[in-house]
């Protein structure tokens, strides 16, 4: 119990830099778009890591095991690095946009983004529930098995495809169109992952070949 209060208020002040440098960069806390964004991707993660405690702590405890360090292989080191880098990237480049007034994105967009956000959270509810092997680093347990319902039917990678939404969402959800930049920049990271991850999996994981066949979309359905 005393490991997972320290891990949780690690992961809470790794979650709140970000949003300190956001307001820094923006030199003002009149930020309206940030202190939105910020609440509802705190009160999620929160949500999220509640819900797991009761549910499924084992789960938990493997979600934990989280960011660079957590990864086996040095190449997953280096994306997990490159992606968490352009995340710290989207809300300091958020903050400049709004100090500067590069964008002017409609209060509805900015709504809109934040809806999706929280969907993007409630989809990783869903393929929690589904795969109680969903750690957050690249690893084949043992007794572990291919989920192939729920979302895990449509998609190899549901996960992945929350975060991709929601790497995109977040800067609008700032109010910065300028972030999209390194949404897109953090794109060919995440494919890079899921490509080294697939093949760990083929080579570890019993039935994941025969899944890929069934399945073969990884993102989005019918298109990739």
């Amino acid at each position: 119990m005393r490991s997972y209060v320290a891990r949780s208020i690690l992961q809470t002040a790794v979650i709140l830099t970000p949003a300190v440098l956001t307001f820094v960069c923006a030199g003002t806390i009149a930020f309206w778009q940030g202190w939105l964004f910020w609440a509802v991707f705190l009160l999620c993660t929160t949500a999220t890591g509640i819900y797991l405690r009761i549910s499924d702590p084992a789960l938990l405890e493997r979600r934990m095991h989280a960011g660079p360090a957590a990864e086996p292989r040095p190449f997953q080191k280096v994306v997990m690095s490159a992606i968490v880098a352009m995340f710290a990237g989207i809300a300091v480049l958020s903050g400049l946009d709004h100090r500067f007034g590069w964008s002017q994105v409609p209060a509805a967009a900015v709504i809109i983004a934040n809806v999706a956000v929280m969907l993007c959270f409630g989809l990783f509810i869903v393929v929690l529930h589904e795969n109680t092997f969903a750690a957050s680093n690249v690893t084949v347990e043992a007794g572990q098995r291919v989920v192939s319902t729920g979302l895990y039917a449509y998609v190899r990678h549901p996960m992945y495809t929350g975060g991709l939404l929601l790497i995109f969402a977040m800067p609008v959800a700032m109010g910065s169109y300028w972030g999209l930049i390194l949404s897109a920049l953090a794109t060919p990271f995440l494919i890079a992952r899921i490509f080294d991850e697939e093949q760990t999996l083929l080579e570890q994981l019993a039935g994941y070949r025969d899944y890929c066949r069934a399945v073969p979309y990884r993102l989005i359905p019918s298109v990739w």
